[in-house]
């Protein structure tokens, strides 16, 4: 990573936070995990929740694609309610 990693995401797991790094990962962008944890040996220390951390260069990248996954998880949300109440 060029520069200072910055936050991209702060999640309450390990596996999300690895979860986001994978999709990262799979459309170009590196990324890496940061946790207060014991290395995911004690994963109550985080309480202060999981960072997701890229380079500055591809902070609005990851952004995008980001707010991209949150719009199709809110999605399929939304069909599921809507099949569930029919």
């Amino acid at each position: 990573m060029d520069g200072a990693p910055v936050t991209v995401a702060v999640v309450a797991s390990r596996t999300e936070a690895d979860l986001i790094v994978g999709m990262l990962a799979s459309n170009g962008v590196g990324a890496a995990v940061s946790a207060d944890d014991a290395g995911g040996q004690e994963p109550q220390l985080q309480l202060d929740g999981v960072r997701v951390m890229v380079a500055p260069a591809d902070e609005s990248v990851a952004r995008q694609l980001l707010a991209e996954a949150a719009e199709a998880s809110q999605a399929a949300e939304a069909s599921e309610a809507d099949d569930s109440s029919e």
